[in-house]
């Protein structure tokens, strides 16, 4: 918790400091005027992609629910229009260019598959199978449980030599 406010507080003071210097290093490179009118113009921008690409994510939410699939990476990218629109609005190039990477199709479905994948590891794999669809695991063989088994449960490995040693089996969890 400690970490995310000190995180918080380093970025409320570096990005007013990096978009003013990006500011008065483009004004004194191209004018004032012509400066105003191309945050103007990105905010412009960041208002009507940001109503496009937002509107774009929601029919694909509907669409994925309207079909009983998960729309979790639709949910994720929604956030990232939101965000990416938001920071484009704001005066300054280098929440623009941010804002930006956001908002594109491309980069947003990259940068939303990786927060998705993020959150699926932070997960168990049922709830995580729950929330975002079918998870590809890994299982290697290990100790298991720490408790012993209730009485009535049928043991958990059969009787013998372990089978399978250093064997990772890939497979999908499906409801």
């Amino acid at each position: 918790m400690a970490a995310v406010v000190v995180v918080l507080l380093v970025l409320l003071i570096a990005v007013p400091i990096a978009e003013i210097s990006v500011i008065v290093f483009v004004g004194q490179q191209i004018g004032a005027l012509p400066t105003v009118l191309l945050l103007l113009g990105s905010a412009i921008v960041g208002t009507w992609l940001l109503k496009r690409e937002g509107m774009k994510t929601l029919r694909a939410l509907r669409t994925e629910s309207r079909e009983g699939r998960t729309p979790a990476l639709e949910a994720v990218e929604g956030v990232f229009v939101l965000v990416g629109g938001l920071m484009m609005m704001l005066p300054g190039f280098v929440t623009d260019i941010l804002g930006l990477l956001l908002v594109l199709p491309p980069t947003r479905r990259f940068g939303a598959r990786i927060a998705l994948r993020r959150i699926a590891g932070r997960l168990p794999a049922n709830v995580a199978n729950d929330l975002i669809g079918p998870v590809r695991v890994k299982s290697k063989r290990g100790r298991g449980r720490t408790e012993p088994p209730p009485p009535s449960a049928p043991p958990l490995t059969p009787p013998g030599p372990p089978q399978g040693e250093g064997k990772v089996i890939e497979g999908e969890i499906e409801p």
